[in-house]
């Protein structure tokens, strides 16, 4: 057995204390990961089903092969890792506004070791994602104007449940016109969410993109043992 509790790194950030923690469940009998901000849970290795289906949600929407994808939060890393077992996704990058969260997978603190820093068509970027996307340039500075076919994003808790303020303004309808801009012609956007399908979300999503829907994912949670339902907002830009 394990030890019960371990943290495995704890660095101050821009938008507070950030800390990998390992500790053992001993009604499961797993050791869980979890992300915190501060004594806020940001994201658990126990629970992984929704941030699996963005991107199985998020590719499966897209035709042809080579796609180019980009990821907005990088975390314990289950919705990179889930983009890059699509064979026909030919490159991704990943952004996290946090230096540490990319350090852990670069020297395989995280479950998953160092597979998504290792993998060639993985491009790890710390940057401001909220930032880069209200921008002319987007999210790749070796290819300012790039477009990408899904930008899948995991940040915030909801859109009504924000990390920071930084990301307040992109949920509106003006930072989801910008954000479309870095999409492809028939790009999905696609974007996880704590809570329930919230209709107002889904409507303003239709009124930027030529459509919209919202996927309810429901899971068992064993450390209440009852159903939880979260949701992935899914939207796609005119194929003009």
């Amino acid at each position: 057995m394990s030890a019960f509790f371990e943290e495995l790194d704890y660095r101050p950030s821009p938008i507070g204390a950030i800390s990998l923690r390992r500790r053992r469940e001993l009604r499961l009998g797993v050791d869980i990961f979890e992300i915190m901000l501060g004594d806020e849970h940001l994201m658990s290795s126990l629970f992984t089903v929704s941030e699996v289906a963005l991107a199985d949600l998020g590719v499966a929407a897209l035709d042809g092969d080579g796609l180019e994808v980009l990821v907005g939060g990088l975390g314990l890393g289950y919705t990179a890792e889930a983009v890059l077992a699509h064979d026909k996704v030919g490159a991704l990058v990943v952004i996290d506004y946090l230096e540490a969260v990319i350090d852990w997978h670069r020297t395989g603190l995280v479950p998953m070791g160092t597979s998504l820093a290792d993998d060639p068509r993985c491009r790890l970027v710390q940057e401001d994602f909220f930032a880069a996307a209200a921008s002319e340039d987007g999210f790749d500075s070796e290819s300012p104007g790039r477009a990408f076919d899904a930008i899948l994003v995991d940040i915030d808790h909801s859109p009504d449940a924000l990390l920071d303020a930084r990301s307040e303004s992109f949920y509106g309808p003006e930072g989801l016109a910008k954000l479309a801009k870095h999409l492809k012609p028939g790009g999905v956007f696609g974007l996880w969410s704590d809570d329930r399908p919230d209709p107002a979300f889904t409507e303003r999503l239709s009124g930027i993109f030529s459509e919209a829907w919202a996927e309810p994912v429901t899971f068992h949670n064993p450390l209440q043992d009852r159903p939880f339902t979260q949701t992935v907002y899914l939207a796609r830009k005119c194929r003009e």
